[in-house]
């Protein structure tokens, strides 16, 4: 085969390859295309790392990747809530753009593996871009991007389907139905009751159906109606009530088969990092891809026996402990492989942390720092702010710290640019190509406005301005915190984005960058640059609406109804389940 070398500096650089291949890392070139790792937390608070100021846990792993690279200061996303951030993280555009921001206050995430919404095949994620420029392609972990659109089988929206060659994890991610086994046992004998009360309801109708049958008499039709409408929903709410939707919800695929239903949750963080691993040990010789979407800090906080009570914060410390050792399971990784130097490694969270998960007085979910707000709290900073950090060795300057305002969206064209990735022409890309930024080439940030949505509701707006360091935020709506005066919607789930909010006319008016924690807004009366930050920022949303366009709404009531024909299910559904996995041997400690 032909060299691909015609000048003396493509001669020289291979000769230093091989001279100094022997090091870790070897000698990276800047139009090298490097391996990609993506490491993606679920629910970290920006506060919950050292790095960030926490010192109540030990993340010594996270800490070294932003000791070795760029911490990004200013980093957020584009929806507070799980599903439209991701959707956003895969494609570079707002999640409204693709039809994955939802018009309700509940069920902003997707809820239901046999719901018919997901992330369109029409959106190009930069899983494509890369594969068409000969990455090999890996999800391990979390998805929650939508499974199936017409049956169980069809995996319209699975990550196959998003140009990942290989895909291993929970479809959704973890819910309730993921709690211990123990906690939603139930006695043998009262679930045989329930059984046998559906069965007769269900039996129901079909008798009425026998006297018009038999010609003894008219049954009316309405009544057959509400008998089925009746056992069906006590099925429902008996089935949810008491934690049998386990088997439908917490499952684990292998690309397209399902391995484990319910999934093993004592098992899932190692096979997961065994997983990883063995994605890094297969394709090492050439460019990967490796999108690792852990299950911490996620509700119900699944944590090997060896971390709980490990940290000094609780269960949720003890989580995020257990996700800093994996991090470094994988770091590890890359350094036997002396793949550290030709590898680009990316930290950060699908959005903040929840503060209203908790079990009595404990909080398990996490801390925002100074930051107000939380997960699914509109656009307060607390719930779109997350750590934002950025290695590569030879190329990024160690221990630099960048304050400016980046998107998770930014990711999108900046693995197109590194990897020599052809941008779509026919859509909107709310990106921007972070690399000039992080190698220090210029020091302003590309984004102007950045636009923060709840659902399918614009609340905020943040202006930076590009002849000064000043980044002002306006708020037109912020959710309604309840009991009255507290920080968070305690009792009552996620905050609402429309309807029982608080709307403000003039609106709330910040100096994010000298007001961070979003606690003294700007008196509309008395200051002078009031007017006219609110002019050019509105003038700013209304060019911004010029550029969206009608989609079909992925989370539509009708996208958001569990389907029974869409249920993924190993075995014969009602009765799912199966482990098809075994035995594995575990990773060291």
């Amino acid at each position: 085969m032909e060299h691909p070398c015609h000048d003396w500096n493509c001669w020289l650089t291979v000769w230093l390859w091989y001279l100094f291949g022997s090091a870790n890392g070897a000698v990276v070139t800047r139009n090298s295309r490097p391996n990609i790792v993506l490491l993606m937390a679920d629910d970290l608070g920006v506060g919950d790392l050292c790095c960030y100021g926490n010192h109540t846990v030990s993340t010594p792993n996270i800490d070294r990747l932003a000791s070795e690279g760029v911490r990004l200061t200013q980093h957020l996303v584009a929806g507070s809530v799980c599903s439209p951030s991701r959707a956003a993280f895969l494609t570079g555009r707002y999640p409204i753009r693709s039809g994955t921001a939802s018009p309700f206050n509940l069920n902003r995430a997707l809820a239901w593996l046999a719901g018919s919404g997901g992330l369109p095949t029409n959106e190009t994620t930069f899983a494509r871009l890369l594969q068409h420029r000969g990455y090999r392609t890996g999800l391990i972990g979390k998805w929650h991007q939508g499974l199936s659109c017409g049956s169980c089988n069809d995996h319209c929206y699975h990550p196959l389907n998003h140009s990942f060659d290989y895909f291993y994890g929970p479809p959704l991610g973890l819910l309730s139905d993921c709690q211990p086994r123990q906690r939603w046992e139930l006695h043998r004998g009262l679930r045989l009751k329930l059984w046998l009360s559906t069965a007769a309801l269900g039996l129901v109708p079909l008798l009425l159906l026998v006297p018009k049958l038999a010609g003894w008499f008219q049954v009316p039709w309405k009544l057959t109606v509400v008998f089925s409408l009746l056992a069906f929903l006590f099925f429902i709410s008996w089935y949810s009530s008491y934690g049998f939707v386990r088997p439908w919800n917490c499952l684990l695929i292998r690309d397209h088969e399902i391995i484990q239903q319910p999934m093993k949750e004592e098992k899932v963080s190692s096979l997961m990092l065994k997983e990883a691993l063995s994605f890094i040990e297969r394709y090492k010789h050439a460019p990967f891809l490796l999108f690792v979407s852990f299950l911490h800090v996620h509700t119900p906080l699944l944590t090997k026996e060896k971390f709980v009570g490990h940290s000094k914060y609780g269960l949720y410390g003890d989580n995020v402990e257990e996700m800093d050792w994996m991090v470094g399971k994988i770091l590890d990784a890359l350094d036997q492989e002396r793949l550290t130097n030709h590898t680009l490694v990316y930290f950060t969270s699908d959005n903040g942390g929840c503060l209203e998960c908790q079990d009595g007085p404990a909080q398990l979910g996490g801390w925002n720092g100074v930051y107000r707000g939380g997960k699914g709290m509109g656009g307060w900073e607390g719930g779109i702010r997350v750590p934002g950090v950025f290695r590569w060795p030879t190329v990024l300057e160690a221990g630099k710290v960048i304050d400016e305002p980046t998107s998770l969206m930014d990711v999108y064209p900046t693995l197109s640019y590194i990897g020599g990735g052809i941008l779509p022409q026919d859509r909107v890309i709310d990106g921007q190509n972070l690399m000039p930024l992080l190698e220090g080439r210029v020091s302003h940030s590309d984004h102007e406005f950045l636009f923060h949505y709840c659902g399918l509701y614009l609340h905020a707006v943040r202006w930076h301005q590009r002849d000064c360091a000043t980044v002002w935020k306006v708020h037109y709506v912020t959710p309604k915190f309840h009991p009255e005066g507290a920080g968070a919607c305690y009792g009552g789930g996620t905050c609402s984005c429309s309807g029982d909010v608080n709307y403000h006319d003039p609106p709330l008016l910040f100096d994010i960058s000298r007001d961070p924690s979003e606690s003294r807004p700007l008196n509309p009366y008395n200051e002078e640059h009031f007017d006219s930050v609110i002019r050019k920022i509105e003038a700013a949303v209304k060019e911004h609406h010029r550029t969206l366009t009608p989609v079909p709404q992925q989370m539509s009531l009708f996208n958001s109804v569990w389907k029974p024909w869409l249920q993924p299910c190993c075995g014969t559904f009602p009765f799912c389940g199966c482990d098809k996995e075994g035995d594995i041997i575990p990773i060291a400690q």
